[in-house]
């Protein structure tokens, strides 16, 4: 079978459409896994290395806050500030030797004091060396840990360093970074962050000592000894404008070997975390997650981490293992969705054809095995109904031909018998006539008028002038059957009017009624009046016509009955078929529940039939 053949064929479609929505199904699930994962591990990375930074910035925070606390504790403690004070006038100490005792009571006590605060703080462990000194005297509080070396010429070393009178001299802490620790013996000094604040008096009026600390850098660097770190990710700690990179539980200072192109701003990540791109001098990009130390007055304290590039990658194989997973998954169900659809459809589809091309052959009989419980099953009921409803029907067109003569011999006998009638009423008034009976040429003239209009077809709009005359001639033979003692009187508002469109017969069963129950019943002479005029609702014309009578009158129940009367079955009598409640229809039916027919009566005086209708000409469309 050809290709395009295939494809024509129901089976074919099934195969096609299936295989193609599979396919589209997979590509776009590939397509949405794929950017939908890229995204979730590059967000999952920021976030991993946000938890992390964030964990270690709280454990220093927590230890710098301790630490600058103990600095502040140092600057403000009136046994400190007394002892600042017994010993900073060089004259008055050498004068008063008898107080010696006194003020090495006093050192001691302070230095107890000291060293009480300094082993009560939890971070005192990164404090190399603790320092209060006097500006004027050699006398000084230190607090050395025993593996750091003591030296008795502190004051001398720290007035030395090329840092201690910056710090000294600020107005605030100032974080100049890590530098090499000036008492330190070995052949490679450690790191530390030097810490100097002056002493004011009680009255903070001037300066009576300065306190000096130094940090470890080991501060920085134990709490990154379990940190997961992978090969090609780094860390930095950047202080003010220093950087540090941190690596195998050292700080080593570094010129940043990056530079940020832009801010990422589409990440959920904490108010105290950024993230930003950045460029690396080999030229390819990366991201880089920093989180700053949240301690006042700690300065610009910064942890930076450039995320591995290697730990994506191989996060990604396994969610493009994944995805593939998820491809194989759904392209396998769609194959047994295709042949499921296959056998479900295929074999019914070809069965049903089958059972087609034998009804087309002439052969209705009734097969019971296409009928299954489903939708085509319902498709093959419908088929063996139709092959008998074919059957019914050809027996049906039989019998039809063999009554089409007889049909055709009733319909023209049904149009023969009015002419006949009405031409063998012709010829009896002029036999009338000739004999001199104008009273029996008038009565049969109008009745044959009447029949003529029976006979003449099926126009349901006429002009107001033809029903008049029908009415003319019914009221004729109606004054000949009660002796002239009823009449009728015509007031036509205009001549125009005349040509105006009415329903066929819809007058004569008004003056009907108006003889039999309102006129007859009174036992003597009736008047009928009939009205015409044009009445106008906004913008439309309509006509309305008045037929008034002087009989007996009726009551509300009998108004409602001839309006909702329901049309007789019977043949005899063709006026009685076409009642008021007939016209009233009629006219509703062809111009809408507005208009149509009301009656207006008082018993015992008059009864008023008003037909309302659209103004329409004869000439309009």
């Amino acid at each position: 079978m050809k290709k395009s053949g295939f494809i024509k064929t129901l089976r074919g479609k099934i195969i096609s459409l299936t295989a193609g929505i599979t396919l589209m199904i997979t590509l776009i699930t590939v397509v949405i896994c794929f950017f939908v994962f890229q995204s979730f591990l590059k967000k999952n990375q920021m976030q991993s290395a946000e938890f992390n930074l964030q964990l270690v910035s709280s454990r220093i925070n927590a230890d710098m806050k301790d630490i600058v606390f103990l600095s502040k504790w140092c600057g403000s403690n009136g046994d400190i500030l007394a002892y600042l004070e017994s010993f900073r006038d060089k004259e008055k100490l050498s004068a008063a030797v008898k107080s010696d005792k006194a003020l090495r009571t006093v050192a001691l006590s302070t230095y107890d004091r000291l060293k009480e605060e300094f082993n009560s703080t939890s971070a005192s462990t990164y404090i190399t060396r603790l320092v209060i000194s006097n500006n004027n005297s050699t006398n000084i509080l230190q607090i050395v840990p025993s593996q750091n070396a003591s030296t008795p010429y502190v004051q001398s070393t720290l007035y030395s360093s090329d840092y201690f009178s910056l710090l000294y001299n600020s107005p605030d802490y100032l974080w100049i970074g890590f530098v090499d620790d000036p008492f330190f013996k070995g052949v490679k000094p450690d790191f530390i962050l030097p810490i100097v604040r002056p002493i004011y008096n009680i009255f903070r009026t001037e300066i009576i000592g300065s306190v000096y600390l130094s940090v470890s850098s080991n501060m920085i660097t134990d709490y990154f000894k379990a940190y997961p770190l992978a090969d090609d990710s780094t860390l930095y700690l950047s202080i003010e404008e220093h950087f540090y990179q941190i690596k195998n539980n050292q700080l080593t200072e570094t010129i940043p070997g990056f530079t940020i192109i832009s801010e990422l701003q589409d990440h959920d990540l904490d108010s105290g975390t950024r993230a930003q791109t950045i460029q690396l001098k080999d030229g390819s990009r990366r991201t880089m997650v920093s989180r700053s130390l949240e301690i006042e007055g700690l300065g610009n304290f910064q942890l930076h981490q450039i995320l591995s590039l290697q730990q994506l990658k191989e996060q990604k194989q396994v969610y493009v293992l994944l995805i593939l997973g998820i491809c194989f998954i759904i392209l396998s169900l769609g194959a047994v969705l295709m042949i499921s659809l296959n056998r479900l459809i295929n074999q019914p589809v070809a069965m049903v054809k089958k059972k087609i091309d034998a009804i087309s052959h002439g052969d209705f009989s009734q097969d019971p095995s296409i009928e299954w419980d489903h939708e085509i099953g319902d498709i093959g009921k419908g088929i063996n109904h139709l092959a008998r409803d074919v059957v019914n029907l050809m027996d049906k067109r039989i019998d039809d031909e063999k009554q089409k003569k007889d049909l055709e011999y009733q319909i023209l006998q049904s149009q023969i018998n009015p002419h006949f009638l009405y031409n063998t009423l012709n010829s009896i008034k002029w036999m009338a006539t000739i004999q001199g009976v104008t009273g029996i040429a008038e009565m049969t003239t109008a009745l044959a008028r009447l029949m003529k209009n029976i006979a003449k077809g099926t126009q349901t709009l006429i002009p107001l002038k033809e029903e008049l005359e029908l009415v003319k001639d019914y009221f004729l033979i109606q004054q000949y059957r009660y002796g002239g003692s009823i009449s009728i009187q015509y007031e036509i508002e205009s001549e125009d009017l005349y040509q105006c469109k009415v329903h066929r017969f819809s007058l004569q069963p008004i003056i009907e009624n108006a003889l039999f129950h309102g006129i007859e019943p009174k036992g003597s002479a009736g008047k009928i009046i009939v009205e015409a005029h044009t009445v106008q609702d906004g913008h439309k014309t309509d006509l309305q016509i008045s037929i008034t009578d002087n009989g007996i009158g009726m009551t509300p129940e009998t108004i409602e009955k001839i309006l909702h009367q329901e049309v007789s079955k019977t043949k005899a009598d063709f006026f009685k078929q076409v009642g008021i409640s007939n016209v009233n229809q009629r006219i509703q039916y062809d111009f809408g529940p507005s208009y149509g027919i009301s009656i207006v009566s008082v018993p015992g005086e008059y009864t008023t039939a008003i037909l309302l209708i659209p103004y329409k000409q004869e000439h309009d469309t």
